[in-house]
């Protein structure tokens, strides 16, 4: 009998050759996916996009912003203010101070402003005017009134605290003009001239007399900056605003034309030299400051024009100042700080359905970038000086506290959007008492349900 061996008809495996890993069949090298440059900066892009686009990008700029600003504002006026004190036979942390104790107050009005109901700051509306137009009267009183600066818009509180009642009307205006606006808009008469100007006009022109009484016209600035800011979210046409804009431009004038001081400082514009009898001895020191700064300063503390070179070097030119010892990475920072301050405010009045909410957070958001522009500007020596501060930064405790609580206003707003809304209660804390009282009942009422009475 014949033998059939093992494995016969069998065909013989012929050994392959290994894959190479990244190769194609055709044998040329396969590029990674998802590993490119261009594809890692399209997914970087898209997932900065979402971050962007989440319910409570707003509100954290809002109060991040806000807080470094405050935090290095308070830094560079105990910087800027210490050589003014020991010249003043003060302590060097007299103006410090006064400016944390200011902003303790302002952080309690912030808190507050941002925990009330849209309702209650409706309700603040007119107090608010009637208080603030009455404290302007008084300061207008002899005996009662005080003149810093050749300016009457002090009143005196005892010892050294003095209060600037112009600062609150910026929030009166807002706050008053967006209830009135919105009560309007709601009834539908903002398309009617009459009801859009009256009574908004007469009001913003009744503080803006009492304010040019006293002779701030930077202030009068801003407050007009504010008239238009609500006027453009009301839906103004065009022409209004040329006209009012024409009669405003025609105001100015004659208020300048006028004012031998006020020229001065308008022939000042892109000095570079002190000029005849230093009449541009301020705008070109803070020139000098930002020049002398370089990239990342001289260093904290160590700057030369505050010795009494500088005018006003922790209040008006504080900005200066931070050039100055913080370079240009420390003013680009600022500026960064505030676009984002800017573009949050921006966001909430765009993405609300509330027309309060809309007119308010609009209205603060062009009085905080205004009064910053008009201030960056002078110092840079591209605006004439209007002796207005820049907000949250300069020392001022009568410009901080309304400051801060308008930026309580943009928290609560945008705390009140209901994506917001939403997902601030999803991040509730997951042991509190509350959510593990909740759980215990729960269990309670399981092990009562059961048929044996095991626990």
């Amino acid at each position: 009998m014949q033998r059939v061996a093992v494995g016969a008809g069998r065909r013989p495996s012929v050994p392959r050759a290994p894959r190479t890993l990244g190769r194609k069949r055709s044998g040329r090298p396969q590029k990674p996916s998802g590993r490119g440059p261009f594809e890692r900066a399209r997914r970087t892009y898209r997932q900065l996009r979402r971050t962007w686009d989440r319910p409570l990008t707003a509100y954290y700029l809002i109060f991040g912003s806000a807080l470094l600003i405050t935090v290095l504002g308070l830094v560079m006026v105990y910087s800027a203010s210490m050589i003014t004190a020991l010249q003043k036979g003060l302590s060097a942390s007299y103006f410090f101070q006064k400016q944390l104790f200011a902003a303790l107050l302002g952080t309690g009005l912030l808190l507050a402003a941002s925990r009330m109901p849209v309702k209650l700051h409706r309700a603040l509306s007119y107090p608010v005017l009637a208080g603030t137009v009455f404290l302007m009267v008084l300061v207008q009183v002899p005996g009662i009134g005080v003149s810093v600066g050749g300016n009457q818009n002090w009143i005196s509180l005892g010892g050294p605290f003095m209060l600037q009642p112009s600062e609150f009307g910026k929030l009166a205006l807002i706050l008053w003009g967006a209830d009135l606006l919105a009560r309007k808009g709601d009834r539908g008469l903002l398309t009617q001239w009459k009801h859009l100007l009256v009574p908004l006009i007469p009001v913003a022109f009744l503080l803006l007399g009492l304010i040019m009484l006293g002779g701030d016209m930077g202030t009068a600035m801003i407050l007009t900056a504010i008239l238009f800011g609500l006027l453009w979210l009301a839906g103004a046409p065009t022409r209004l605003f040329v006209g009012v804009l024409a009669l405003a431009g025609l105001i100015v004038a004659v208020l300048i034309k006028t004012s031998p001081h006020r020229m001065d400082r308008l022939a000042c514009l892109g000095a570079t030299d002190p000029g005849k009898g230093d009449l541009c001895w301020q705008a070109v020191h803070g020139i000098y400051a930002l020049a002398s700064g370089g990239w990342f300063g001289s260093g904290l503390g160590a700057s030369v024009e505050k010795w009494g070179q500088l005018p006003e070097a922790h209040t008006d030119f504080i900005f200066a100042v931070t050039g100055e010892e913080l370079g240009l990475a420390g003013t680009l920072s600022v500026l960064a700080l505030f676009a984002a301050l800017g573009y949050a405010g921006i966001r909430v009045a765009g993405r609300t359905e509330d027309s309060f909410v809309r007119y308010a957070a609009g209205g603060v958001t062009t009085w905080i970038t205004a009064q910053a522009v008009i201030n960056i500007g002078a110092v840079l020596g591209l605006l004439p000086i209007a002796g207005v501060p820049l907000p949250l930064f300069s020392y001022g405790g009568s410009a901080l506290l309304p400051t801060m609580f308008a930026i309580g206003l943009l928290i609560a707003f945008a705390r009140e959007e209901p994506a917001a809304r939403a997902a601030l209660a999803m991040r509730q804390p997951r042991f509190g008492w509350k959510r593990a009282g909740l759980r215990w009942k729960s269990m309670r009422r399981r092990v009562k349900k059961r048929p044996s009475g095991e626990r």
